[in-house]
This record gives structure tokens, sequence and C-alpha cells, in this order.
């Protein structure tokens, strides 16, 4: 009696894992068309010494631009502010967003408008976004400084984006302001699939509201902030567009997309650039494993736990 069942039981498997395997062949021949491809001839090139100012065909050098590249204090400086970047910025994301979630999560009058509202600033594009935020904290013009001086709060107009120690710290408020709508809204629908009875139940044991956070809320939306902090995270190590329109090549700023363009298209070398570029893949691929292992870790502890 249990075999037959066994053996449909794993037919029915099978199958479901055959049409899976359906559905995502076409994604990974896309996928592979779409981005590996691009990637294959990016380390192709990385390997040669190939100019855009130069028509011959280039020749292959090995791993000498990637040689030149780890010894080059720039290409450090680069990765040093993307991370830091990176860290800082998701840190306050998260934070943040989590903060106007739970707010935004509770029955109030117009929260229906707060919520189209939140989303206004993650809509704008990102060079728009950059561009006004780049007139607003511009040191003669800008209306930030004005309202500063106005409070008291400085004594003189600062060039917050000109100024390499406060440049990249204008540069993360910026990204703060226009991406905390996104995990918001990620943590948002996290909360939205949770079940109300397990709260009704806490409150009748006598669980206050900061315990309830912890104990049930901060749990069981974790696997959904992992994700948003993972995405959030690889998003903000190839930040290109809000630092390069806020400060330009700025040294203080320069991230490694920055980086590697400024060798790409500046200098027109390609061989160089494309190591450069390859470094950043490898940089995001190493924090992807890491932080997928991190989350694995936490919610495996969080279930052992339990």
């Amino acid at each position: 009696m249990v075999a037959p069942a066994a053996r449909g039981l794993s037919a029915l498997a099978l199958e479901r894992r055959r049409a899976a395997w359906l559905f995502l062949v076409p994604m990974v021949v896309t996928v592979l068309l779409v981005a590996g491809w691009p990637l294959a001839r990016t380390i192709w090139f990385s390997l040669t010494d190939a100019r855009l100012d130069d028509t011959a065909a280039p020749a292959f050098i090995g791993l000498e631009n990637y040689a030149w590249l780890i010894q080059d204090p720039d290409w450090w400086n680069a990765v040093r502010n993307t991370v830091s970047f990176a860290i800082v910025s998701v840190s306050l994301e998260t934070l943040l967003g989590l903060v106007i979630a739970l707010a935004l999560n509770e029955r109030m009058r117009g929260r229906g408008l707060l919520r189209a509202a939140m989303l206004i600033p993650w809509a704008i594009p990102t060079v728009v976004s950059a561009q006004m935020w780049g007139w607003m904290l511009h040191d003669q013009v800008g209306v930030v400084n004005e309202a500063l001086l106005a409070l008291g709060v400085i004594a003189r107009p600062l060039a917050f984006t000109a100024d390499p120690d406060l440049a990249l710290w204008a540069v993360v408020a910026v990204d703060v302001w226009k991406t905390t709508p996104f995990m918001a809204l990620l943590i948002l629908a996290a909360l939205q699939l949770l079940p109300g009875e397990i709260y009704e139940a806490a409150e009748i044991d006598g669980l206050g509201p900061v315990g309830r956070f912890f104990r049930l809320t901060l749990p069981l939306i974790r696997p959904a902030l992992m994700v948003a902090v993972i995405f959030r995270a690889l998003d903000a190590l190839r930040v290109f567009d809000l630092m390069y329109v806020l400060t330009g090549n700025s040294a203080a700023t320069a991230s490694m997309s920055v980086y590697a363009r400024q060798h790409l298209v500046d200098f027109q070398d390609v061989g160089f650039g494309s190591a450069a570029a390859t470094g950043l893949f490898l940089v995001i691929a190493a924090a992807t494993v890491l932080l997928v292992t991190l989350g694995r870790v936490r919610l495996g502890a969080a279930e052992d736990g339990r």
C-alpha cells in the first residue's frame, strides 16, 4: 500500500522538477546572452592591452592589468569608498525603512496617501535626484546652506559636494533620502503578511509593544528583511550615477564603478578598465556569498532558538 503511494509521489516530484526546468531554461539562456556574454568579453579584454585609441588587434598580456590594479592606491581608495558607502547607507536605510514601515502599518487616517507620497523619492530617476540635490547642496545658491545659516547651525556656507571631508557623507545622505522608501516598501509588504492572531494572543499574555516587536515582529520579518538588505547592498556596491553626478571623478567619493569608467572612457584604456570592472564583479560576488551565508546562519540560529 505504501510503495505505490511513494512511487506516485516520486513521479509527481519528478514531473514538477521537469516542469521547473522547462520554465527556467528560457530565463537561463536569456541571462547567459544578456549578462554572461558581456561578462566573458570584459574578462577577455582585461587580459589584453586593448585601447580605444588603437585600431590594432589587442595583444594577450595575461594578468598584467590585474597586477597594476592591485598596486594602484586609487583603486583601493575606490574600494574603501564603495564599501564605506554601502555599509553606512544600507544600515541607515534599513533602520529608517523599518521605522517608516512600522508607522505605515498602523491603522490611521490618510495611510494610503502617506504610502503613495513615500514612493516619490524612489520614483525620481537617480540622475535627476542627484542633480536636484547638487543644486540644493551648492555652497552659493543652495537652499540647504541657506536653511542652516538661518538656523545658526553653521557660520559660513559649506561646499558639501566639493569638500573631501563632506562629499562622501553628502552622497550617503542623498542615497538614504532616495532609497529608504524602497526598504520601507519591502518591509511593509512583509508586515502586511503577518497574522493578527499572534499579536492578539501576545497581548492577552501581557506582552508589551517592545516585547512584541523583538519576540514576534522582528523574527517573523527577518527573511524578508535579509532579502531587502542583500538586494540593497548589492545595488550600493555598484553605485555610479549618484556619485558621478554629484562629485564627478573626485577621489574623495570615487566608487569602483567611477574608477572603471574613468579608465575605460577618459583614459581609453579598455584592458585596464576591464580589469577594474572585473574586480568590481568579484567584490560584488564575494559580498553576495557573504551576505547570503550570514542570512542563512542567522535564520538557522533563529529556527534553532524556536
